[in-house]
């Protein structure tokens, strides 16, 4: 029954789709996109309840004056723009690395195919309880620290995931250590990048 249970993110996805026309659209996409004061403020009542939100709503119109000079990039200027390539470049090798936590690696371990629906469920889990710890620390430490500290962390956990796989022939129990590598990986993930 775990693709019951996996399938619930999709139940999860379509209660969010039939309320989201029920919700305002964002307070900064009405004031700075389509330019609508009046629709802005409204639905900034509507999102935080009755209070006064000027001065919101004045960070939003220094927001709006400091961009009036830039362009709105479509995809293809943003990929023919090389100022962005480093972070292009970062983003990139986030999801190459982020494929290494498919079920062929699984598979590669060596692990009974009867038990892998569960690490995949397990790693699912603990996406959940990182991004709920990360949430509650970012305040605490900041962003620049966790990203840093998340990506050294996601670097050394590869290593030894790649140690763990190359040596699971040789030694049966660390087909598991490569399991626990993998949930440490999307720990590391969840808390930093």
């Amino acid at each position: 029954m775990w693709n019951v249970l996996l399938s619930f993110s999709g139940l999860v996805a379509l209660i969010q789709l039939l309320f989201l026309p029920f919700f305002p659209e964002s307070p900064p996409y009405l004031l700075m996109q389509k330019e609508d004061k009046a629709g802005c403020l409204k639905a900034m009542k509507q999102l935080w309840g009755e209070g006064n939100y000027h001065t919101e709503f004045d960070d939003l119109m220094k927001e709006k004056a400091m961009t009036k000079g830039t362009k709105i990039m479509n995809v293809l200027e943003v990929l023919r723009e090389r100022s962005v390539y480093p972070q292009l470049c970062t983003m990139l090798l986030l999801l190459l690395s982020l494929q290494l936590c498919g079920l062929k690696i699984f598979l590669t371990a060596n692990l009974p195919e009867n038990i892998i629906p569960y690490v995949s469920l397990g790693v699912s889990i603990s996406e959940l309880i990182s991004i709920v710890f990360c949430s509650s620390i970012i305040d605490r430490f900041g962003r620049r620290k966790l990203l840093c500290g998340g990506y050294s962390l996601m670097a050394l956990i590869l290593v030894l995931l790649e140690t763990s796989l190359l040596l699971s022939d040789q030694f049966l129990w660390l087909r598991y250590c490569s399991v626990i590598l993998i949930f440490l990986f999307i720990t590391a993930y969840g808390l930093g990048p």
